[in-house]
């Protein structure tokens, strides 16, 4: 009994934590700033960079929590959902308890720890969709997909504060590394060539479509292998890589967009293919499928969108469908904070 109050207590005072966290204020951050802030990886400078995360993380990762115990239609008591808001909780706790950043043995240990919550967080996405596809199993027929706005705009809100979690911490973390590749800032690629991302990028969708058909259609890349301008090939490899998957699926499957579905194709009920997530899912993700979680477009378009671009889909039926790719250059505007 006295185990169960104390747990009790503690978990009252995590919660009040959370709130007063959660009620903060974030602070954006410029592409610019990155690449300007990091092209001098000092140890002041990756000093005050770990205290500015000590400070950011908090309020980023409480507020999410929040949202992830107010949302509708019963979605914050799925299991697959349960499990994402305690890695939040965990992740909340980690970083508080962390004592103040003073000099570089704590920078080193708070590195360390970041790195352990981007890691614990690597599966958030498959297990929110697994949660998001529990929720749409169990509803009445009666609920129309327009009754799902409010949990598409916490999506879009939700994974795009993720992207910028994991940015935050993977440029940090990059950082330090002793021989970064020529060029490259942290996470940033000051010559990034998007011909060379879009090719490697390519390559990997091809893998994938071979292993699930056998076969794979070839894919031709037109550019200027010398164009190049600042940005995280990560993130374009990432945008680029669902864009060929989805291409290569609809060529191997001959179909394609119908006029009707393109409304639904950045909402995250909808998907033409099989869901491969199991009954048992467990929030542990087991590689790349090459469809059926109904988050790769709408993702995509958030990865645009998070340094100032967009994704556009337009679909001529019976003929094809066209993607258009806009991406930002170096620019001051701050990344969204929704």
């Amino acid at each position: 009994m006295a185990a169960r109050k104390a747990s009790e207590g503690l978990s009252k005072l995590v919660a009040d934590e959370v709130q007063r966290w959660g009620s903060m204020k974030p602070t954006g951050v410029s592409l610019r700033y990155m690449m300007e802030f990091g092209s001098r990886p000092t140890e002041r400078n990756l000093l005050r960079s770990a205290q500015f995360l000590h400070k950011e993380l908090p309020i980023r990762i409480a507020r999410r929590a929040i949202e992830l115990e107010n949302l509708p239609f019963g979605l914050s008591e799925k299991p697959a959902v349960l499990k994402v808001r305690d890695w939040y909780l965990d992740s909340f706790r980690d970083l508080r308890s962390f004592p103040e950043v003073k000099n570089k043995a704590d920078e080193l240990a708070f590195t360390q720890m970041i790195k352990m919550i981007k890691v614990r967080h690597n599966n958030v996405v498959p297990a929110m969709a697994f949660g998001v596809q529990q929720l749409k199993k169990d509803l009445s027929p009666s609920v129309v997909p327009t009754d799902f706005e409010e949990i598409h705009e916490f999506l879009d809100r939700f994974y795009m504060t993720r992207i910028g979690i994991r940015m935050l911490i993977g440029q940090h973390v990059a950082l330090h590394d002793p021989d970064p590749e020529p060029g490259c800032v942290g996470q940033i690629n000051t010559k990034m060539s998007p011909m060379k991302v879009a090719r490697a990028a390519s390559e990997d969708a091809r893998s994938i479509c071979f292993k699930e058909y056998g076969s794979a259609p070839e894919v031709i890349i037109y550019g200027d292998p010398n164009f190049t301008f600042p940005y995280v090939p990560s993130h374009l490899h990432l945008m680029v890589f669902e864009l060929v998957k989805n291409s290569l699926r609809a060529v191997q499957e001959r179909c394609g967009i119908r006029r009707s579905g393109l409304p639904k194709i950045f909402t995250y009920l909808y998907s033409t293919a099989k869901n491969p997530l199991e009954e048992n899912y467990e929030g542990v993700h087991q590689g790349v499928t090459m469809a059926g979680y109904g988050y790769g477009l709408p993702i995509t378009r958030l990865y645009a969108r998070y340094f100032g671009g967009d994704l556009q889909i337009i679909s001529m039926e019976g003929y094809g469908t066209d993607a258009y790719l806009h991406l930002s250059r170096l620019g001051d505007s701050q990344e969204p904070l929704p």
